[in-house]
């Protein structure tokens, strides 16, 4: 089921945002009294966004409470707090009653958030590496356009296989802390989601497979596409740790290590 559609049960869909990492508030109903427009248990999910799942009844209530969620995530709160709003006066309205609302933060990437890693390309080294990751606690997202070689790749609760024939087109989707790994059949394809991903937005990690001078020649296509030299050098190619022989098992594992060294490096955490 497509957590994505109008019609995913909401507890599907606010699975769906805990898998992928992303920011979100809960926001539930839990008491009503006098002319309120919606009933004790009405809730919904709030994403920087705006309304992603659910109702609180529409209007100005659900406004107020939209406001009151989004700025939760923008200063990045955790605890979940109570709020008691009065219709008229509080909120503005001409009906008496008032509201109680629990407001539970999720912040992206937060405690009882998966890692959120995306990988492009299904080849011999991510038949390699996904096994290694999906153990982890993260939630992995492989994209690739033959149907062939994604069917090949194990089923698992935390990953899932998306058939596109232009990947590059994904990157608008990807989790703002999602770490990016462009691992295309070649150098033509693994170039227009870098480019997407380098110019339009900052992910913590983006590593591309190749060598030094692979690495080269895209930094100059890159540069002569229009993007900043600064932003040019912002992707590990080769990617992984430098060990191990060419074979698709070893360079999985060196990615593997590099991933792990590198999400402990930027959430401080360490041995």
């Amino acid at each position: 089921m497509d957590p994505d559609r109008p019609d995913t049960p909401f507890y599907e869909q606010l699975a769906a945002l805990e898998r992928e990492g992303a920011g979100f508030v809960l926001v539930l109903l839990v008491e009503a009294l006098g002319s309120t427009p919606q009933d004790t248990g009405a809730k919904m999910l709030v994403t920087s966004s705006g309304l992603h799942a659910g109702t609180v009844g529409g209007g100005r209530v659900e406004a107020k409470a939209l406001d009151e969620a989004q700025a939760m995530l923008r200063r990045g709160a955790s605890a979940p707090r109570f709020v008691n709003w009065t219709l008229k006066t509080d909120v503005g309205m001409t009906c008496g009653g008032s509201v109680k609302l629990y407001f539970e933060p999720h912040p992206a990437g937060g405690r009882g958030s998966a890692w959120p890693i995306w990988i492009f390309g299904a080849g011999h080294v991510v038949q390699a590496l996904v096994p290694v990751l999906a153990p982890l606690d993260c939630h992995l997202t492989v994209c690739d356009p033959r149907r062939e070689w994604l069917d090949r790749l194990p089923r698992g609760r935390n990953v899932r296989y998306l058939q596109v024939d232009a990947p590059e087109t994904l990157v608008p989707e990807i989790p703002d802390q999602a770490f990016l790994l462009c691992l295309t059949k070649g150098h033509a394809t693994d170039r227009p989601i870098l480019q997407r991903a380098l110019a339009e937005r900052n992910f913590p990690f983006v590593g591309v497979i190749g060598s030094d001078s692979k690495a080269e020649i895209l930094r100059r296509e890159l540069i002569a596409a229009g993007l900043p030299p600064d932003r040019a050098q912002g992707f590990h190619c080769p990617v992984g740790l430098p060990f191990g022989t060419n074979h698709p098992h070893e360079i999985a594992l060196s990615i593997a290590a590099q991933l792990v060294t590198a999400r402990d490096q930027i959430g401080g955490r360490g041995r």
